[in-house]
């Protein structure tokens, strides 16, 4: 395997907050399982196999970015970008395979009968929304920053895990203040937070998708390299423009309209103007294709 780019900053920035991730999600995961034994509370507990997951798919991401840092090589002419969204689509899939396992035991746990949850459970679950929402911030700034698919998803996973805490806080407050009959409350908040993962996983599938699709990232990087190339002197109008997104860089395929009395190599050089002002104007556009387009009016 090709080695690192050592040069890609935004792969590690994005790998280091992976890792501080990794590490919060175990303990939290070993804190919440506990908790949830001794305290008698199956949403708890559901909320510890979500955090021991977050712990899997942040593993998955750190590797997905790691293999789309790799440089270009004679096999892959783009990179490895595509490792990312894949990456990202298998943590997709996995958070739904827990879910689904989270709702057949919550709806089990519903049909027997059962003792309410300790008092104390609750002050685990404020704990850890405070850290999970704090996390998933820094996070998402963060895959903001490098324009990271896979960073936002693991973020999103911080968002799904502080919103499942949360889910089981109301069940459990309600399974307590509500007395006899109310016990099952706390499996029911289990059901929600499954509910609530599924709903993130199918937010996480969809971008991921459309990049393996090579949808288009965003109308707004479309128009800044129409706006950049009609800057360049000899340029007379823009036919086409495509950008599509591999990993954490941008391609743009574009054809620009010049005066068609000039020579090809003053084309050629008009070409390679534009493509050096549209790089310049953004780090993570790693290669523009320009077509030369005759203007004969």
């Amino acid at each position: 395997m090709a080695r690192l780019n050592p040069n890609n900053q935004r792969a590690q920035e994005g790998m280091r907050v992976t890792v501080l991730g990794i590490f919060v999600n175990m303990a939290l995961a070993a804190a919440k399982g506990v908790a949830g034994v001794m305290g008698n509370s199956y949403a708890l507990i559901a909320d510890a196999v979500e955090s021991s997951l977050d712990v899997f798919s942040s593993i998955v991401v750190w590797g997905g970015l790691r293999i789309a840092a790799i440089p270009p090589d004679k096999n892959h002419p783009y990179g490895h970008g595509k490792a990312e969204p894949l990456a990202a689509i298998l943590v997709s899939v996995a958070l739904v395979g827990a879910a689904v396992l989270l709702m057949v035991g919550s709806v089990h746990e519903i049909l027997r009968p059962r003792f309410a949850p300790a008092p104390f459970t609750l002050l685990v679950l404020i704990a850890v929304i405070i850290i999970k929402e704090f996390l998933f911030r820094f996070v998402f700034r963060t895959a903001e920053k490098v324009g990271s698919t896979i960073v936002k998803v693991d973020a999103w996973h911080h968002r799904s895990d502080a919103l499942t805490s949360l889910a089981a806080f109301i069940g459990i407050t309600i399974a307590i203040m509500g007395g006899p009959g109310f016990e099952s409350a706390d499996d029911w908040a289990a059901l929600v937070a499954a509910v609530i993962i599924i709903l993130n996983a199918y937010r996480l599938f969809r971008p991921a998708l459309d990049e393996i699709m090579d949808a288009r990232p965003s109308p707004k990087l479309e128009r800044d390299v129409r706006k950049i190339a009609m800057t360049v002197e000899g340029v007379r109008g823009i036919d086409t423009c495509h950008t599509r997104k591999m990993g954490l860089e941008f391609y743009v395929d574009l054809h620009i309209t010049v005066d068609g009395r000039i020579s090809v190599l003053k084309g050629h050089e008009i070409a390679h103007a534009v493509k050096d002002a549209i790089r310049l104007s953004n780090a993570a556009i790693a290669d523009v294709i320009i077509h030369v387009e005759p203007d004969h009016h």
